[in-house]
């Protein structure tokens, strides 16, 4: 164990937890303005979640997801942005830029360390005397099982989401069965080029549960795989009904990736790879021989499936943040001023506006949640989101308010939006295809593919 002095507070480097893009954009901001960076990563190398979705291409170009901060570093090396008009799958992003943009940053990133807690020096959570004059201390375990201690004068959490995805259970909770059934339920979108993920769906049944850009991704890739595969089908569960908006921002998207993927996902659905059964909130999971049988609150039993993939949305781990005093929205678990502009019950993505420290900071002074993270359970993260967050949270940092406070950002219009909102609403159940007697849940099956089926009813 290591138990390190404390300088004053001006001498102290500001924290950044996670080296990914938000993370090593903020540590490039830092730079910039003067300040030292200590970059805490608990994987083995930069960008270790997006490396965990490698296969998966992204919808904004390298245009959009390189930081300029970062490109300020890079150059001097001879690094060059990929051609701006293209798209970088996740390992492309990864290798090309994360993985050089770290290197560059030197031993200002450390591998292979778990932040455990946050806290003020010498001061719990329920201690108010002196509390601001205090350094942080971040509590950290390296992956030889040795713990440290280190004081920062900020702390900046830019630890994403990917390692807390959400559960099958509609209730937010593990479906009944759901743990037991873990070998058979993959949390992450397949990639169909590894031979030995591709013969695990290949020739299966199949069901996609989510209504997001991943969920799209997955029934794409499986409708690719279905096109070569006898016998391999996809039934594609929504805890709501399909209205006009379920496919996206379609070709009116100003991301044109991000439209097309909708599209995809439609086309898997209308050529037959694919059956979509709407409103089904999972509450079980139950085994018939070696396939799972998934049931729905309302007692509907679909037929068997082989393999279920979950991507209903990504959820932050707060746990090592318990001791500073945030303010978070109840419901969404992002910063309080942010939560009304991500709102999904309201907001559509083309109506979130881009935002800064006024809207990411806390009671707790000197602590700011960025990136995937500041979201909390809100989807349709962009990293030029990310990007703007950092630059402003750093100026702050810096002493600079007037920059802080600046905004420098235009995003993109529309795309895939997720939440409940309107689609759970009497009306708009009734408005909806495939909704059902009374708007009720039913099973949609458009085209000539193997459908879904589902007992009960209205």
């Amino acid at each position: 164990m290591s138990i390190s002095s404390v300088p004053t507070t001006g001498q102290l480097p500001v924290v950044v937890i996670g080296a990914g893009p938000v993370g090593l954009a903020a540590a490039a901001r830092l730079v910039e303005r003067g300040l030292e960076p200590l970059v805490l990563e608990a994987g083995p190398s930069a960008g270790t979640a997006v490396r965990g979705w490698a296969h998966v291409r992204l919808f904004s170009t390298w245009s959009e997801v390189t930081d300029p901060a970062a490109e300020k570093l890079l150059a001097p090396t001879g690094w060059t942005r990929p051609d701006g008009s293209a798209y970088p799958t996740g390992g492309d992003w990864a290798e090309n830029y994360l993985q050089p943009l770290a290197d560059v940053l030197g031993d200002k990133v450390r591998y292979g360390v778990t932040v455990t807690g946050v806290a003020r020096a010498g001061r719990d959570r329920i201690v108010d005397s002196g509390r601001d004059e205090q350094p942080f201390a971040v509590h950290v375990l390296a992956a030889d099982g040795r713990e440290e201690r280190i004081s920062a004068r900020a702390v900046i959490d830019a630890s994403g989401t990917w390692s807390t995805p959400g559960p099958l259970g509609a209730d937010g909770l593990p479906a009944l069965g759901e743990k037991a059934a873990a070998g058979h339920i993959s949390y992450r979108v397949p990639d169909l080029g590894d031979p030995v993920v591709r013969a695990r769906y290949a020739g299966r049944r199949t069901a996609v549960v989510g209504s997001g850009a991943s969920a799209f991704t997955a029934l794409a890739a499986l409708a690719g795989l279905a096109a070569e595969e006898p016998g391999t089908h996809t039934v594609w569960i929504l805890r709501r009904g399909i209205t006009g908006s379920t496919f996206g921002g379609g070709e009116a998207d100003q991301l044109p990736a991000r439209g097309a993927l909708g599209l995809r996902a439609k086309a898997a659905v209308e050529e037959g790879h694919a059956s979509a059964v709407t409103g089904f909130r999972t509450q079980a999971v139950e085994h018939d021989g070696h396939r799972l049988v998934l049931v729905a609150e309302d007692g509907r039993r679909l037929d068997p499936v082989d393999e279920v993939i979950v991507l209903t949305g990504l959820r932050p781990d707060l746990s090592f943040l318990s001791e500073l005093r945030l303010g978070l929205d109840d419901r969404l678990q992002a910063p309080t001023a942010l939560a009304p502009l991500i709102d999904p019950n309201v907001h559509s993505c083309g109506t979130v506006y881009p935002h800064g420290v006024n809207e990411l900071s806390h009671p707790e002074q000197g602590v700011y949640l960025v990136g995937m993270k500041s979201y909390g359970r809100a989807p349709t993260f962009l990293a030029m989101t990310g990007y703007e967050q950092v630059r402003s949270v750093t100026a702050v940092i810096a002493g600079d308010r007037e920059a802080a406070e600046r905004v420098e950002l235009t995003l993109p219009e529309t795309g895939v939006c997720g939440g409940a909102g309107l689609f759970d609403e009497p009306d708009a159940a009734q408005d909806s295809e495939g909704g059902g007697c009374c708007g009720a849940p039913a099973t949609l099956q458009i085209g000539t593919g193997a459908p879904a089926t589902a007992s009960g009813g209205c």
